[in-house]
Order: C-alpha cells, then sequence, then structure tokens
C-alpha cells in the first residue's frame, strides 16, 4: 500500500511537472541541480565546521591535536567509503544510493548536533562522512552519465558551483551560527536541507543500473580501511600531549607496521580478486594516473591548511566566528564564476592552461600567507584567498575532464570513485601531517622565543614595570600580583607569536607541497572528444 501511494505520488509530480521527464531536453538540467544539493551539503560540512573548531575546543577543553580529528574522521570515512560507492550504484541504483547517502548525511547532521563529548562527536561524524563519501562520486558519476562528452566540461563546471558556494556559504552561516546561537547549530542546519535533497531526488531522477554485476570485495574493503585508519592514526598523534614518547613511541611504530601491513594486503589482494574494490589498473591510463598524482597532492595541501586560518584568525587576532567566515566569503564566489569559465576553455580549448595557472596561483596563495604575523592587516589575509578561489575555479574542472576523457562509461562510476578518493586521501594525510606539524613547530618557537627572553635585562625589566604600571591602573591589586599579571602576559604573548609563526611554517610547507604539482601537469595528453557518443540508457 505505501509503495503503492509512492508511486501515485510520484506520477502526479511528473504530471505537474512534465519538464523532469528524462526524455525531454531540460532534464540533464534538472537533474544537475538535484545533484547540486548533495554536494553543496557534502562540501558545505567540510567546509562549516572550519570556524567552530575554537568554540569546540573551548566547549570541550581540548587542544588541537584533538579537535582535529573532527576534521580527520570525517575526510577518512568519506576517503574509505567512496571506493564502495559504485559498487552499490551499480547492484542497488544510482537513485536509490543517492538517496541513501542524503539520509545517512541527514542522520549524522542530526547526530552531531546533539553530541555530548568530543568522542561522541567524532562518532557521528563517522556517519555523516560515510553519507557523505556516497554523495560526491555518485553524484558526478549521475552527471557525466547524463551529459554527452561534448558538454560535460560545462556540466562539470556548474557542478562545481555547489562546492565553490558551500566554500563561501559554509564559513560565513557556520559563524553567524555559531555566534548568535551555538555550534551545535552548524550540524542542525544540514537537516532540513537533506530532507528537501531527498524529496528533490525521489521526483526529479530516474533510475539507473549497470548490466554488470559484480561481488563486493571485502578483503580490499576491511585492508583499505586498515590500512588508512593506522597511518591518520599514527601521524595524527605523533606530538600529542599524552604520547610522551614521541615518533618512536610504541604506539606510533605500532600503527604504521600496522598500516603498512594493511597496505600490502590490499596490494596483493587488489590484483588477484576478480572485481576489485579499487580497479588499480584504471591507473594504467597515463592521464587518469597522473590527475589522481595531482589531486593527492592537492588535497594535501588545500585540505591541510584550511583549517589553519580560523585558528589563527580567532585565537591569535580576535575575530569572532561570523569575522572569521565573513573573510572566506569572496573565495568560493570567484570560485563559482570561474568554474563555468574554466569549462567552457576545456571544452573549446587547452584544458592544460587553465589546469597550469590554477596550480600556480595556488601555490603563490599559500606562500603568500606564510607571511602572517599578530600584526597583519586585513588585505594581507583576504588577497591571498581571492587568488586562492580564482586557482581553485580553474583547476578542478579541466583537471576532471583530462582524467576521466579516455575511461569507459561503465567503468565511469569506479573511476570517478577512486578520483574523489585520492584527493580526499590527500586532505587527510594534509591535516594530521600538517596538525602534528602546528603543534611541533608550536613547541619549537616557544622554546626558541623563551631562550631569547632574557630575565634579568633591563629591556625584560622595563617591559615587565610598564604592564605592570598598567595592570595597576586597570584593576588594581598589590605590586606582586600585578608583576605577575605583567610577566604572564609575556609569557602569553610568546605562546602566541610561537603559534601564529607555526601557522607559518604550516603554509610555507602547504604551498611547497602545491608546488609539486605544476611539473604533471604539463606531461598530461589532450585527448580529442568525439561529438556523436551516446549516453547509456536507464533502466
Amino acid at each position: 500500500m505505501v509503495r503503492g501511494i509512492g508511486n501515485l505520488l510520484r506520477s502526479r509530480a511528473m504530471r505537474q511537472l512534465p519538464s523532469l521527464h528524462h526524455e525531454h531536453s531540460s532534464y540533464q538540467w534538472w537533474v544537475l541541480a538535484n545533484v547540486m544539493i548533495g554536494t553543496f551539503m557534502a562540501v558545505l560540512d567540510a567546509t562549516i565546521v572550519n570556524v567552530a573548531l575554537p568554540k569546540i575546543m573551548a566547549a570541550f577543553g581540548v587542544g588541537v591535536d584533538k579537535v582535529e580529528w573532527i576534521l580527520t574522521a570525517y575526510l577518512l570515512v568519506f576517503a574509505v567509503m567512496l571506493p564502495t560507492s559504485g559498487w552499490v550504484a551499480d547492484h542497488f541504483g544510482y537513485k536509490r544510493t543517492y538517496m541513501l547517502a542524503l539520509f545517512l548525511f541527514s542522520l549524522g547532521s542530526f547526530l552531531c548536533g546533539i553530541a555530548w563529548s568530543e568522542d561522541a562527536l567524532i562518532a557521528f561524524r563517522i556517519v555523516q562522512g560515510a553519507g557523505a563519501g556516497f554523495l560526491m562520486p555518485v553524484g558526478m558519476a549521475i552527471v557525466t552519465r547524463e551529459f554527452p562528452p561534448e558538454r560535460r566540461g560545462v556540466a562539470i563546471g556548474f557542478w562545481s558551483i555547489a562546492a565553490a558556494a558551500s566554500v563561501s556559504l559554509g564559513p560565513l552561516v557556520g559563524g553567524y551560527l555559531i555566534d548568535n546561537f551555538s555550534w551545535h547549530m552548524i550540524f542542525d542546519v544540514n537537516v532540513p536541507v537533506g530532507i528537501m535533497g531527498m524529496a528533490a531526488t525521489y521526483i526529479i531522477q530516474r533510475e539507473y543500473r549497470t548490466e554488470h554485476v559484480r561481488t563486493f570485495d571485502f578483503g580490499g574493503f576491511l585492508s583499505m580501511t586498515v590500512f588508512l585508519t593506522f597511518v591518520l592514526l599514527a601521524l595524527s598523534n605523533g606530538n600529542s600531549a599524552w604520547n610522551t614518547g614521541g615518533w618512536t613511541s610504541t604506539f606510533i611504530l605500532s600503527c604504521f607496521a600496522i598500516s603498512f601491513l594493511g597496505f600490502v594486503a590490499f596490494l596483493i589482494i587488489e590484483s588477484l580478486v576478480e572485481y576489485p574494490i579499487i580497479d588499480l589498473g584504471l591507473l594504467k591510463d597515463f592521464n587518469f594516473g597522473v590527475a589522481n598524482v595531482i589531486l593527492f597532492i592537492f588535497g594535501l595541501a588545500m585540505f591541510g591548511s584550511t583549517f589553519l586560518l580560523p585558528l589563527y584568525l580567532q585565537n591569535s587576532l580576535g575575530y569572532t566566528a561570523y569575522q572569521a567566515g565573513l573573510v572566506f566569503l569572496p573565495v568560493g564566489i570567484l570560485q563559482g564564476l570561474i568554474a563555468p569559465v574554466a569549462g567552457y576553455m576545456t571544452d573549446h580549448g587547452n584544458p592544460k592552461i587553465p589546469a597550469f595557472i590554477g596550480v600556480v596561483l595556488l601555490t603563490v596563495s599559500l606562500l603568500a600567507n606564510s607571511n602572517l604575523s599578530l600584526f597583519s592587516e586585513t588585505w594581507q589575509i583576504e588577497f591571498p584567498l581571492y587568488i586562492r578561489g580564482f586557482a581553485m575555479g580553474l583547476l578542478f574542472t579541466p583537471l576532471s575532464a583530462l582524467a576521466l576523457a579516455r575511461i569507459p562509461r561503465h567503468k565511469m562510476a569506479q573511476a570517478s570513485g577512486l578520483f574523489n578518493v585520492i584527493r580526499q586521501v590527500g586532505g587527510s594525510f594534509g591535516v594530521a601531517i600538517l596538525g602534528a606539524m602546528l603543534t611541533r613547530r608550536t613547541l619549537h618557537h616557544v622554546a626558541d622565543y623563551g631562550q631569547a627572553v632574557d630575565p634579568s635585562s633591563a629591556q625584560f625589566m622595563n617591559a615587565v614595570a610598564h604592564i605592570q604600571a598598567f595592570a595597576m591602573d586597570a584593576v588594581g591589586g598589590t605590586a606582586a600580583v600585578s608583576a605577575a599579571r605583567a610577566k604572564a602576559l609575556i609569557t602569553m604573548h610568546i605562546t602566541n607569536q610561537a603559534f601564529v609563526s607555526a601557522v607559518g611554517d604550516d603554509f610555507l610547507l602547504a604551498g611547497g607541497v602545491s608546488a609539486l604539482c605544476i611539473i604533471p601537469i604539463l606531461f598530461l595528453k589532450i585527448h580529442k572528444r568525439k561529438a556523436n557518443a551516446q549516453v547509456p540508457q536507464a533502466d
């Protein structure tokens, strides 16, 4: 009875919206708009959390080494679930899989909104990441299936607008909700959007399944999960406060050993099974293999550096969450404006040109952020971000088109899944590595600056005397208490300056890493696309 009512409602909706029929010329664009809802949500939650990190750290009383797992857990599960999306979509249908992804993401968002501890929040972010891990590749596969090759670049460009809008609106909306309500609201806002997305998917999309049925590669899935989980545990906990043994502790070495065994097992299993969870044979395609290397490096540099700026703005410069989010507003706007242009250039010119310019500009923007200080002007903070938005708009669309140009249609889901896996794995590695480096370099600079301060010097005593006099005038107290306050303020300033210097070191590393993408782009091959390529029919 329920199924009959559902079919009746759907038939009525389709009669009311005849333009949604799959044979209609506008059907492709309705599907694209529908997929953009899910893309917007998935990317939004990867960016909206960044401005909430200082508030979450204060709410739960944790440091960077713990709070970074709110990002890492999401990206990790995102990456693990991505390659399974192809198998699930092939077996159960792309429409059903997309609906499931929206449901999981909305459920995870609701649970994150009621999280009572940092561990509960990390656990619920895993549920959210599982949904997002289906949303991105399945959505991209749906778009590439519905649009012929000669219009695919423009379609991917418009699809990228959803991601660009999330980059801009995520921190801004998140900052407003945090300042006026609480950090819980940044997750609650996803629930109504997810419900609308599920309704739109039910009405608009037609179902599609591939004719080739394959078994699920459980061994590959398990070994890949072990490899990624334990290597990220090692990278993110090397400098943790609880890990007194550092990088040579038993825990860290054991994690690396287990990760290595998982990686070896993964390679062996994937080479032996008939239907691997990740078709490593796809990497034999020159463009696809090189583009994935570029995307891994891009993910490491870009995602790894994204969480640094909100921490710097709020903890060091005293920005509110909304003010920090406002800084990111033009980034996504620029990316959204440039992405369709890059798609047009991809379809009608040499796609290597916008991709090359994008990587160069991305590198320049990251290196520019390495010069941040406690006295940086607004334009010094924002101008590199504008360059970064322009760069991201130029880079992703042509790189995607180059990577997928020679991939057969029946392997498009696996290829797009692997393509996104590499980026998310790079992002997970980036957050873990740069988070660990931030802790290590902060300690290094604290020790370095601390040694430069001579408590017996005339300059130090003069500074203490001036701060002591100000403290007595402002808050009162005895001379001894005011002197202690003065020394504490100097210590806080040294710690803050050390943190800012460590942020600069991280951006310098991210810029150097992104520069590694420049040379591989030059070796990508341009393939002429056939204008009469056929789109496979749906069931």
